[in-house]
């Protein structure tokens, strides 16, 4: 997969929260600019792109800013990774960077991060019904690790407005994970002591996002990449 004009790109998952062991995949995500002109013909150019092999999903900058101020987790690593795991950036994905907190929100960080973690508790109880097929504990201890990995980062976001990308102990993370790949009950109390926890603690965030400055840099990310038109010769 070929795509231009990137802005921000970086290793995320399981290497940026220290969960990778041999053989796992290494997942990166970014986000790239559409040329301007583009934007105003009439098929709209794709607004993601996914690949494998390497595992990559680049965001046009517009969508991205959408799902980032909706509070999605995923596309939030982006502009917190430790510096080290950037692998594009440039003048504009540092600028994003620097507006990074005014994405955020009280309300959509805690929907958002507990919605996510929700999800990977019932993919957990679905995979745990019965016996389980040869290779799916691994991926059921994966659905416990990432439950407990959004409860803790999105509590943190919540109550601080600062988001660690690290997990603080990555083996216990693991030895959790194959506890609740053995006895899936195990995991509800972690995910109800997180949805008291949000409930019963002042927010550092705002009640809605701000969406002046995103809506600002995009329009610069807009100015940059529009080519002017050829003047025609009479």
């Amino acid at each position: 997969m070929s795509v231009t004009n990137v802005l921000l790109s970086g290793i995320v998952g399981s290497t940026a929260y220290g969960l990778a062991r041999a053989g796992s995949d290494v997942d990166r995500l970014g986000l790239f600019a559409a040329p301007t002109e583009d934007l105003h013909g009439l098929h709209r150019p794709a607004e993601s792109h996914v690949s494998t092999a390497p595992d990559r999903t680049l965001h046009e900058a517009a969508k991205w800013c959408r799902l980032a101020l909706g509070g999605n987790p995923t596309v939030m690593e982006l502009v917190w990774l430790p510096d080290e795991l950037y692998e594009v950036r440039t003048p504009l994905g540092d600028e994003l960077i620097g507006i990074r907190a005014s994405f955020l929100s009280a309300g959509r960080v805690r929907d958002a991060y507990l919605g996510y973690a929700t999800q990977q508790f019932r993919k957990l109880v679905s995979r745990s019904a019965g016996p389980l097929p040869p290779g799916t504990r691994g991926r059921t201890a994966k659905h416990a690790r990432h439950l407990r990995r959004l409860c803790v980062q999105g509590f943190e976001l919540y109550r601080t407005g600062q988001l660690t990308i690290r997990v603080d102990d990555p083996d216990a993370s693991h030895r959790s994970g194959e506890q609740a790949a053995a006895a899936p009950g195990a995991a509800e109390p972690l995910l109800r002591r997180f949805e008291t926890a949000f409930a019963e603690t002042r927010s550092a965030l705002p009640d809605h996002p701000d969406e002046a400055p995103a809506e600002a840099w995009l329009r610069r990310v807009r100015h940059a990449f529009y080519a002017a038109p050829v003047a025609s010769r009479g």
